[in-house]
């Protein structure tokens, strides 16, 4: 009897804080959203149909500089650390280069269907070997367990 009072009274402990916490509407009732009056809009509806239109006016030369402008400038509002993550993901690639990354693909997907499956597993740990020797030493234990867990297969 003790341990299912004990039980019980555990569970109630979880789940109350939880329910008291959900209701908790405080946030959303200090956003103070206003909506928009008729003027305001109708202001707001102008800027951006003037935007459009001078958008719409610009060559395709000053549509890439605005472009570059204005990915210079978000990358300098970024962090250090943000601007290592985005560095790679700001460049699209030209149609030249995704073709030439689709083939090297398919021909990398072809050469690993002809392998042996010892050859597959050659590859597999070459390339693992490679990934971990770019990290640094705690990289490397973290990668080691996640690899021994998803990986072991």
């Amino acid at each position: 009897m003790r341990k299912l009072t004990i039980g019980v009274l555990t569970a109630m402990w979880a789940v109350v804080p939880t329910i008291a916490l959900a209701d908790d509407t405080t946030l959303i009732n200090e956003m103070n959203m206003k909506p928009l009056t008729a003027t305001q809009s109708m202001v707001l509806r102008a800027e951006r149909n003037s935007a459009l239109e001078q958008w719409a006016n610009m060559t395709p030369a000053e549509k890439d500089a605005v472009k570059k402008a204005a990915q210079e400038k978000k990358t300098g509002d970024l962090s250090a650390i943000e601007r290592v993550g985005q560095n790679d993901d700001l460049m699209a690639m030209t149609k030249s280069e995704t073709a030439q990354a689709k083939a090297a693909r398919e021909a990398a997907q072809i050469k690993l269907k002809t392998m042996t499956p010892s050859e597959r597993d050659d590859v597999r740990k070459a390339a693992q070997q490679k990934r971990l020797s770019d990290l640094d030493a705690i990289e490397q234990a973290g990668q080691r367990d996640d690899m021994g867990r998803y990986f072991s297969y």
